[in-house]
């Protein structure tokens, strides 16, 4: 694979969401990635919901595939002491290893940071994890919802009068994920400048606060506490007309404007009445009603056409399958596709950034358990006995699909 982390090997012992979607951002990039799994049955979210539909042996669950393309499949038994061996024998070739596993899991197992920093001095060791790594809250399950909660973050979503809202995408491990990107970055740059490598600690509890600093900094700083809206208003610490709008066929997004140029461009001059800037924070819900009752009385494209003409903030509100149909989303490139061994055409999210000498791209599928132990190996100078010796101990695994083909 080429791209601007070339020559870069990763040894992924993430799974479900936080952990995999980074290491596939770094393979994205061109890093080799080499994902680790358990035999026969892989990463956990080969086999959970939300989106669960797998057929044994002639599926895939779209939740694994989401977050593993451009890595390559091991499955190796970490209990096995030849999988140990052979697993601690890699680690010591690679530059970056990836986990998410509970604090002190991959200790117990021989996979610790003190362990495999001293077989690779120069190894960025990346640990994931809820709370991080001590603290009153070790032992808590650390999932997004949870996290959600826990942080803040849902307090401020929804309606008043409402419970409060979770986000619809897991945002608590996807916040982690790409803060995992940012660690493991600066520690790969510190390393070229001081040949010594780190360890990188990334928690969900920290990465959701980091996301909320603007919120965080007002209320520590002023004492006053954001108190949800009962209307579309979308953030609440926002005045009107900030928020969400039904239109005769939808909705439409309105944000920070010049309110008279606002009210010129509804043609609603009863709306001037709001015209001050402690009316609209304060009867925030009853503008918001005012502006909606108009809005109401054309389509959203119309009022897109007239808002845009006066130069307003202003957006569609897409349902998630129109998105791909979107026409800067076409411009972008923002979808793709590519081809599963098993399933056939994988549309998928493309890669969302663009540089100019080293792009990223889609070079391979989401992989299939034990796919590539055998490429693998053989990569790292392991001849046909040894291989088939390691695959009778039931240290490693093939997939037989993976067999077949090579047969």
């Amino acid at each position: 694979m080429s791209g601007a982390l070339s020559g870069l090997r990763v040894l992924d012992f993430s799974h479900l969401l936080f952990g995999p979607f980074a290491t596939q951002m770094l393979g994205d990039l061109g890093a080799d990635v080499i994902k680790v799994e358990r035999p026969v049955s892989g990463d956990l979210y080969r086999d959970l919901p939300p989106f669960f539909n797998r057929k044994v042996g002639d599926f895939e669950n779209p939740s694994f595939l989401a977050w593993n393309r451009n890595k390559r499949s091991l499955a190796v038994d970490l209990k096995n002491p030849e999988g140990k061996k052979l697993l601690q024998d890699i680690a010591a070739t690679a530059d970056v290893f990836v986990q998410n596993f509970r604090p002190g899991v991959l200790d117990r197992l021989g996979f610790g940071y003190e362990e495999l920093s001293r077989i690779n001095p120069r190894l960025i060791y990346c640990s994931g994890s809820g709370y991080g790594e001590s603290g009153p809250y070790l032992e808590r399950p650390g999932q997004d919802l949870l996290l959600q909660g826990l942080s803040g973050i849902m307090s401020m979503t929804g309606r008043a009068g409402v419970s409060p809202t979770p986000l619809g995408v897991a945002i608590a491990d996807q916040l982690g994920s790409y803060h995992m990107i940012y660690g493991i970055l600066a520690a790969l740059y510190h390393r070229e400048k001081t040949g010594r490598g780190q360890k990188v600690e990334v928690d969900l509890f920290r990465a959701l606060i980091a996301h909320q600093t603007q919120e965080f900094v007002t209320t520590l700083n002023t004492g006053r506490v954001f108190e949800r809206p009962s209307s579309g208003i979308a953030h609440p610490g926002m005045p009107a007309p900030f928020g969400v709008y039904q239109t005769r066929d939808g909705f439409l997004n309105i944000a920070m404007n010049p309110f008279a140029k606002l009210v010129e461009a509804l043609e609603a001059p009863e709306l001037a009445r709001f015209d001050d800037a402690e009316a609209l924070f304060d009867r925030r819900d009853e503008a918001h009603a005012a502006i909606e009752a108009v809005t109401q009385t054309r389509t959203t494209a119309a009022w897109m056409e007239r808002l845009l003409a006066f130069d307003l903030w202003c957006g569609e509100v897409l349902r998630q399958e129109e998105v791909p149909d979107d026409p800067q989303v076409k411009h972008m490139d923002a979808f793709t596709s590519y081809q599963h061994p098993v399933i056939g055409e994988v549309k998928t999210v493309n890669v969302p950034i663009t540089l100019s000498e080293t792009p990223g791209k889609v070079e391979r599928h989401a992989p299939m358990v034990g796919e590539h132990t055998v490429e693998i190996l053989a990569e790292l100078g392991f001849d046909g006995e040894r291989i088939a010796a390691l695959r009778a101990s039931g240290a490693v695994w093939v997939h037989p699909k993976a067999d077949a083909a090579a047969a």
